[in-house]
């Protein structure tokens, strides 16, 4: 959740240049995660190491793209969004499967990539519908 709020600071910069950095961030950690996890999993020869949580640290930013800045001070939305990727984490609907199928780091990366786009996409449509209005 850090992660999250505080890649979501970016939005006090304006929107482009909040959104562009925001962009960069979170693709540079998840990016950095690959070969940690694939050392990880190498390391202790296993596919997917379940005491490996870099995957969920650096996906949650996903779920929180383009929330409002004044939103993520909100302890709903912060609940809300972490419930949701972790339900989306552990259902995996497709293509986390898939993905999870890729090899090494990059699988045990990318299925939770897709938990964070469905839980952001969710968690959107959460606020688009008021949910969360004070």
């Amino acid at each position: 959740m850090p992660l999250a709020w505080a890649f979501a600071q970016f939005g006090w910069l304006g929107f482009v240049p909040g959104l562009v950095l925001q962009v960069l961030a979170i693709v540079a950690v998840n990016w950095a995660g690959i070969p940690v996890c694939t050392r990880v999993a190498r390391q202790f020869g296993v596919k997917d190491p379940g005491f490996i949580t870099l995957d969920e640290i650096t996906s949650l930013p996903i779920t929180f793209f383009l929330v409002p800045l004044p939103l993520m001070n909100h302890a709903g939305v912060l609940a809300a969004g972490f419930l949701l990727h972790r339900v989306f984490d552990i259902v995996k609907p497709p293509p986390a499967p898939q993905l999870e199928r890729l090899p090494e780091g990059l699988g045990i990366m990318a299925d939770d990539w897709s938990a964070g786009v469905y839980s952001c996409l969710c968690l959107h449509g959460l606020i688009w519908w008021g949910v969360f209005a004070s």
